[in-house]
């Protein structure tokens, strides 16, 4: 099974996943899209497989510094812009593995997917 985390490094929920993955020797490979970006395509990718309340971080300090037009005016289209413009507007991590994708960090859902 080919695992992929996407993420941003710093996060401390990111590093619970690392951490998880490194106790159960688990490999994968990590996409920092904080440094790398989000293209239309990842994002395109993400809004077909994620429910964008799944999807977008509404709790975060992005997405509280929106403007109230933007907030209320969400659908893919406007998503997918956001997540280019401002990817730690993105929940955190999104695992990518066997053509699924897991949100969010929960060790006993992460046991029973990957051990």
């Amino acid at each position: 099974m080919t695992i992929k985390i996407y993420g941003i490094k710093n996060c401390d929920t990111m590093k619970k996943a690392f951490k998880f993955f490194a106790q159960h020797q688990l490999d994968y490979e990590f996409i920092d899209y904080k440094k790398q970006g989000i293209d239309a395509q990842l994002a395109a990718k993400f809004i077909k497989a994620i429910p964008l309340q799944t999807l977008i971080n509404q709790r975060g300090t992005t997405w509280r510094k929106l403007d109230d037009a933007t907030k209320e005016n969400l659908n893919q289209e406007t998503a997918a812009t956001l997540m280019m413009e401002h990817t730690s507007i993105v929940k955190r991590p999104i695992i990518e593995f066997n053509q699924q994708y897991e949100v969010g960090f929960n060790s006993e859902r992460y046991e029973e997917l990957f051990l």
